[in-house]
């Protein structure tokens, strides 16, 4: 016994010793950090900046409007040595406006070799804030190896661009193609059940068919023309090219290159879509016309955006007003959701949020999403109307894409503005049911059971779908269309009969959907803070306040990896059966997603899941 005696207080004071060792690395650890943003915010080591500083705008990764991860990965991430792989939009805004009235800034250096994907509105408004620079006296000039269809957009704006001698413009137009499923699923044995309302709702036309229908053929076509044609415009005013330049070069392509000899920079030039070839180090030279020597660097006097982001101080408003923005971004589920994702739930808590803060007058819901769950856009429409009812405005600003839930989303708000090349609409339901009956009995495998009524097996993934079950769906899908399209008639106060002839699940873009009568104001995210300022008159005196949250994700991770057996069969059987092919990795990548995408469907915790999502990927 005194030996057991002994054993628990030996064992019961290494545990105390742990534990407070481990307290004792934690509060170091925490005091390192507070000293480390300490030292970030009111560091007295921060440089001056000298007269005639270049800023070095270099956009790297994804342009997206919400940051994605905790700020404790992020940091971690950071600590590693390891660079984002994604610049936020606001972020560009709030330097470019920063930029454009400090007098140290000179001019402006675009480096967009590294900037990845971002959608038409993203980049028009970017281009909108380069264009207040250069009337504020900055000097613009863009450098790329080569520029890419979204790098040259932005380039199109600087006052000078430049390329390098191996490289070249690529504008291609807008479209593109997907994959369809129909033969590959049947030899699969799998049986995919559509239920949906709305002659244009093509999302899972992919599963269902081998090619689009006409009605998706028709409604994409009229979707990326209208794209295409915003596009070529404000390039070419940009530029100051004639209307056209741009389609008479890429239909001329093929006997200019041969002129050329196969010279795609001097084809650029030839073309006036560059000012100009140089390598990198003639771009250096040339940069000391606008800007200062540094005789430390022995280069041009110059800044980066990263490091000019971080000068800039938070502007603190002694009235305390402000103008709340709530970020919803990505694919609507029903509950909580990361940043990058939206969660009806955790959306609709951040919009609560910020009708309970005294100091937020009006709310603007920046959404950039292709839909999801009806169920969880409803809950985010829901705690919008709430606002309104409480006396805060409500001003929706819709991104690169705002269509079907997106588009829900954006039916209690006081004034919807949308860029002219968002795309939007989609107003259509469906509900996907994946059968595998057809592969069970291939391998050999029977379903068998007792039910207490026949609702109980009325949908089981290794079964053929009951009839009965499959008309209680469409019953629900033709109810929750019916919803939408009588909700959008309330909100842009016509009938469901006239917004039923815009909705069908069609996709517009911003200018289309102006002209149709399904958003209220064509103009920019900074207009909308504008308007919900000027809407709860605080427009003389007023800041802008993110409304966000540290998002739980360890469950999503989880349920991430809790796939069902369909799921794995599904994504399994493609990524292995593809993969020995020779196809390309991207086009296996493409597969495997929409294989779990589908697979997501079937999940047993549900009866089924009426989705209003937009297969409207932003070109």
């Amino acid at each position: 016994m005194a030996l057991l005696r002994f054993a628990r207080r030996s064992f019961s004071l290494l545990w105390r010793l742990l534990d407070g060792g481990r307290r004792l690395a934690v509060n170091l650890l925490f005091l390192a950090l507070i000293i480390f943003i300490g030292v970030s915010i009111f560091g007295g080591g921060i440089k001056k900046l000298g007269d005639k500083t270049a800023l070095i705008l270099d956009l790297r990764g994804n342009v997206v409007e919400q940051q994605t991860g905790s700020a404790r990965e992020l940091l971690m991430s950071e600590a590693e040595g390891e660079r984002k792989d994604y610049t936020q939009l606001r972020d560009v805004i709030t330097v470019l406006e920063a930029a454009a009235k400090d007098p140290k800034i000179s001019s402006i250096v675009l480096l967009l070799d590294d900037m990845q994907n971002a959608g038409l509105p993203m980049l028009r408004e970017i281009a909108i804030h380069l264009d207040h620079a250069k009337a504020s006296g900055k000097h613009i000039v863009a450098w790329g190896s080569g520029y890419n269809q979204k790098q040259y957009y932005l380039a199109a704006h600087a006052d000078e661009i430049y390329l390098h001698p191996m490289g070249l413009v690529g504008m291609e137009g807008f479209g593109g193609y997907r994959n369809y499923y129909r033969d590959a699923l049947d030899k699969l044995g799998i049986t995919v059940n559509l239920m949906r309302v709305g002659t244009y709702k093509s999302f899972a036309e992919p599963f269902i068919a081998n090619g689009p229908s006409d009605a998706a053929s028709e409604a994409e076509s009229t979707l990326y023309n209208g794209l295409w044609s915003t596009y070529m415009k404000d390039v070419e005013q940009a530029r100051k090219l004639a209307a056209g330049s741009i389609t008479r070069s890429i239909d001329a392509l093929p006997d200019q290159v041969k002129e050329v000899k196969g010279d795609f920079a001097q084809l650029a030039l030839k073309n006036k879509f560059v000012d100009g070839v140089k390598t990198r180090d003639e771009l250096r030279q040339l940069m000391f016309t606008y800007s200062a020597r540094d005789e430390q660097t022995r280069s041009f006097r110059q800044i980066n955006y990263e490091d000019y982001l971080a000068r800039i101080k938070p502007v603190i408003n002694p009235y305390g007003n402000a103008v709340g923005v709530i970020v919803a971004e990505g694919e609507v589920s029903d509950g909580i959701a990361p940043p990058g994702a939206i969660g009806g739930l955790s959306t609709a808590n951040l919009i609560r949020k910020a009708r309970e803060d005294e100091q937020i007058k009006a709310v603007v819901l920046r959404i950039n999403s292709p839909g999801g769950s009806a169920f969880g856009s409803e809950l985010i429409r829901r705690e919008l109307e709430i606002t309104r009812s409480a006396g805060k405005p409500v001003v929706v600003s819709m991104g690169d894409v705002a269509a079907s839930g997106g588009y829900w989303m954006s039916m209690s708000a006081d004034e919807v503005f949308a860029d002219p090349a968002t795309v939007t609409g989609s107003i259509g339901v469906f509900a996907l049911l994946p059968t595998a009956e057809k592969a069970m009995d291939k391998i050999g495998v029977h379903s068998a059971g007792t039910t207490t009524t026949w609702l109980r097996g009325g949908y089981d993934p290794t079964r053929a779908i009951d009839p009965r079950f499959a008309e209680l769906v469409q019953q629900s899908v033709n109810h929750i269309y019916a919803d939408f399209t009588t909700r959008a008639a309330a909100a842009r106060k016509t009938t469901p009969e006239k917004i039923d002839a815009v909705a069908q699940g069609r996709v517009w873009t911003g200018q289309q959907a102006k002209e149709r009568g399904l958003v209220d104001t064509l103009g920019s995210y900074s207009d909308a803070i504008k308007s919900a300022a000027d809407r709860a008159k605080i427009a003389d005196s007023y800041t802008v306040s993110y409304v966000e949250t540290e998002p739980t994700g360890i469950d999503r991770f989880f349920r991430f990896f809790d796939t069902s057996s369909l799921a794995q069969t599904l994504a399994q059987r493609f990524n292995i059966a593809l993969l020995p092919t020779g196809i390309p990795p991207q086009a296996v990548k493409d597969m495997t997603h929409d294989m779990r995408w589908l697979s997501d469907m079937t999940d047993r915790n549900k009866s089924f899941s009426v989705v209003t999502h937009c297969m409207c990927d932003v070109p």
